[in-house]
């Protein structure tokens, strides 16, 4: 070879690099085919579902199409919840009528599918996302159908759909404002609780972070008297009742926890008296329940002495003592003395080291003014709250004794 010659490779093939050549989309081919399945098996859900399980359609490509043709028929356009272009069939969760029974059916043929294609559960997540976001586009019967089929999804467990997916996107201000969600949360609540406990139901809520019903209200409505007429109104009376509860729990909440600063920072009791009376009227809190919430709080603010009985002791009593003002004012009769009185037998019997403090607390409320002699003597003879009463009548007796010898006296 010729020192000027350029050496060369033989044989060699040189090869040109491949491109991925993907295929077009065409979810319209695609819901075309799907609404032909319907049409084919006369919307007979049994058969529709056999037929999705022997087709070749590509699911994982076309999911979110595939539930379009499931509630509204036919493919929607793109982004919104409009018909598009092709065919559709007549066997849609919007087409029929906004009952359980026509309805039902659709859950359970959803479920059938999604257990042989569980990856599809994503693609109802998408669909209902974009029907919930755009609740204002659909009519008024179509929007109660969609919140009985969610409610039906709930409570018939369908494959792993998650709360929030459902009711954050309700959450959008001009929705809220035209009362537009509030309608649909109603009919959704009345079917979910056709099957389902109240605690049930809210078990789901604070899985979607909806603990604050109130939420789903326009701002105008937005009380606690607007939710009670509601609901009130539709007879959902399980859902008041709880949320007159939950308001109510939260209210001794906060009156417990503006007592316990004051007791600590040891406020003037004139001043302690006022801001409880104020709570009261604001919360309308029963009397029986403010002679509660006053004795487990000057209870808690005890600083209590391990097993130390006779410390134990001065602390309780000194407690009452200074707070004698405050448990008078809302003693106002025999009742709520007797409710006081059950309230230190309790306490005494549940927490082993007040056990024997039981007859000198009384005593000392005795002393103070905060308890009647009548009302002692009828919990001595007729008290009806077993926790450890025998030990406490007994413990009581000498005290009593007394009463009733200074009572012959007199």
């Amino acid at each position: 070879m010729s020192s000027k010659e350029k050496p060369t490779l033989g044989g060699t093939r040189i090869k040109t690099r491949k491109r991925n050549i993907a295929a077009p989309l065409d979810p319209a081919a695609f819901a075309d085919a799907v609404v032909q399945i319907y049409l084919d098996n006369a919307g007979d859900l049994e058969l529709i579902a056999k037929s999705i399980e022997s087709t070749d359609l590509n699911f994982s490509r076309y999911g979110d199409t595939f539930f379009e043709v499931i509630f509204t028929g036919g493919r929607t356009q793109p982004g919104t919840t409009k018909p598009d272009e092709g065919e559709r069939h007549p066997y849609s969760i919007i087409d029929c009528t906004p009952q359980r029974d026509a309805i039902l059916p659709s859950v359970i043929y959803i479920q059938k599918i999604l257990r042989r294609k569980p990856f599809l559960i994503k693609n109802l997540e998408n669909v209902m996302q974009k029907f919930l976001q755009s609740l204002e586009m659909f009519e008024e019967n179509e929007r109660k159908k969609l919140a009985i089929f969610t409610a039906l999804s709930f409570s018939q467990k369908l494959s792993g759909l998650p709360p929030e997916t459902v009711f954050q996107p309700l959450l959008k201000d001009n929705l809220v404002a035209k009362g537009i969600v509030l309608s649909f949360v109603t009919d959704f609540f009345r079917e979910y609780l056709v099957d389902n406990s109240v605690d049930d139901l809210i078990a789901i809520l604070k899985r979607g972070k909806m603990e604050d019903l109130l939420v789903f209200f326009p701002t105008a409505k937005r009380s606690p008297e607007g939710f009670s007429e509601h609901f009130t109104k539709e007879g959902l009376i399980p859902l008041v009742e709880y949320n007159e509860k939950k308001n109510f729990e939260v209210k001794v909440k906060e009156m417990k926890s503006a007592l316990t600063t004051q007791i600590q920072e040891e406020t003037d009791v004139a001043e302690v008296i006022e801001n409880v009376k104020q709570r009261v009227k604001d919360a309308k809190l029963p009397d029986i329940e403010v002679v509660r919430i006053v004795w487990d709080v000057l209870m808690n603010a005890v600083q209590w002495s391990g097993k130390n009985q006779q410390q134990n002791a001065n602390a309780a009593l000194r407690q009452v003592k200074t707070w004698a003002e405050l448990l008078n004012t809302f003693c106002t009769n025999a009742k709520l003395e007797l409710e006081l009185i059950y309230k230190v037998q309790v306490q005494c019997y549940e927490d082993a080291k007040l056990m024997k403090l039981f007859p000198e607390i009384v005593r000392s409320l005795y002393d103070q003014d905060v308890l009647a002699e009548d009302t002692i003597l009828h919990w001595f003879r007729k008290g009806t709250n077993p926790k450890g009463r025998q030990t406490f009548v007994k413990a009581l007796e000498p005290f009593v004794n007394w009463l009733e010898e200074a009572e012959e006296e007199d």
